[in-house]
């Protein structure tokens, strides 16, 4: 079946999957500690100007996310992120799960601003009882967000701003990086710079599995003991190599950046046509998902020819849908949406 319905339902780009069929019959160290490994993080400092950053390769998204919240928190901790963060709504309580609570504030296009942070800071400031409540102790975001969109550098500066102010870390999830980055004009040096740690995701973006965990350490050190509380969530993959063959392939000649440009190009065809088919957008989205308002009928019809996420009703006769496109998406793809709108 075509299928829109997601971008990690495809295998590896054919330069990752040869990488790893040209290293499959050589031994090395493990849990991360062979040369492969070695190598991408070095291609990974360099392509992030960062040569003093600590970088660990786990193997999704949700143990990126609960191991960098779990290491930079102290218990009583709480992590504050937009009420649409992924870890608010899409990760069935795993930080929470950690013991932290996660503390979700008004989102705006799935965006946290800097103003609404310093507001809930204030009121947490101010509060003669706030020793009775979660401590806020970082700030999370996506990029691109849940919904597709962008933080523009000068959102990010402002957040990273007002972070500084209360000494807060700012992580950023970057489980889709590659596609933020293609459709914006920040790009990994300038958000490296602009964060105390995050992620660079693979499993989405051209690899079978794996994230590259960064910790840019700028103001806020590698938390202690990191690699043990790695193990400790069940994430330290004993043959660590599969991860970092796989980024060392992805940051070779640019792979990344390229597959990032391919699908958000992807997306665009995919966005005028639907945008053809007479269909309103939930929001403008310039990368790889978007979010369109597709009539009952009309969504019950596409079913059960093309795969797509039915979001969530939109009002009593439509729904809300997403379309995502990948780096695997191709011009066929196209062209059979294409042909299954206008039938």
């Amino acid at each position: 079946m075509l299928s829109f319905e997601c971008d990690y339902n495809n295998g590896a780009h054919p330069q990752v999957l040869q990488h790893l069929i040209e290293t499959n019959n050589e031994t090395s160290l493990t849990y991360g500690f062979d040369r492969w490994s070695e190598s991408a993080r070095e291609k990974i400092r360099e392509a992030c100007q960062l040569s003093d950053a600590d970088i660990y390769f786990l193997q999704g998204g949700t143990q990126a996310n609960a191991v960098v919240i779990d290491s930079l928190l102290r218990s009583y901790e709480g992590v504050v992120c937009a009420e649409t963060g992924h870890i608010n709504v899409h990760e069935a309580g795993a930080i929470e799960g950690c013991g932290h609570r996660v503390i979700a504030l008004p989102a705006h296009n799935g965006k946290l601003q800097d103003n609404d942070l310093e507001t809930f800071m204030q009121v947490y400031l101010h509060d003669e009882s706030r020793e009775h409540v979660a401590q806020p102790g970082m700030v999370y975001i996506t990029f691109p967000t849940e919904m597709g969109t962008l933080y523009t550098k000068e959102e990010i500066k402002a957040l990273c701003e007002t972070c500084r102010r209360h000494n807060l870390p700012l992580f950023i999830d970057g489980a889709r990086m590659a596609y933020g980055l293609a459709a914006s004009d920040i790009d990994l040096p300038w958000l490296a710079g602009h964060c105390d740690a995050f992620y660079i995701g693979g499993t989405k973006c051209g690899a079978l599995c794996g994230e590259a965990v960064v910790f840019t350490n700028h103001h806020v050190p590698t938390p202690r003991g990191i690699f043990p509380n790695i193990k400790r969530h069940g994430a330290l993959a004993a043959k660590g190599r599969l991860a970092g063959i796989q980024f060392e392939a992805l940051f070779t000649d640019g792979l990344y950046l390229e597959l990032g440009r391919h699908a958000v190009s992807m997306a665009m065809k995919v966005k005028q046509l639907l945008a053809e088919a007479g269909f309103n957008f939930y929001i403008d989205s310039p990368t790889n998902q978007q979010f369109v308002i597709i009539p009952n009928k009309r969504a019950q019809e596409l079913k059960p020819l093309v795969d797509f996420t039915l979001w969530g009703p939109y009002d009593a006769d439509h729904m809300l849908c997403r379309f995502v496109t990948s780096w695997a998406t191709t011009e066929d793809d196209i062209q059979q949406l294409r042909n299954i709108l206008k039938a």
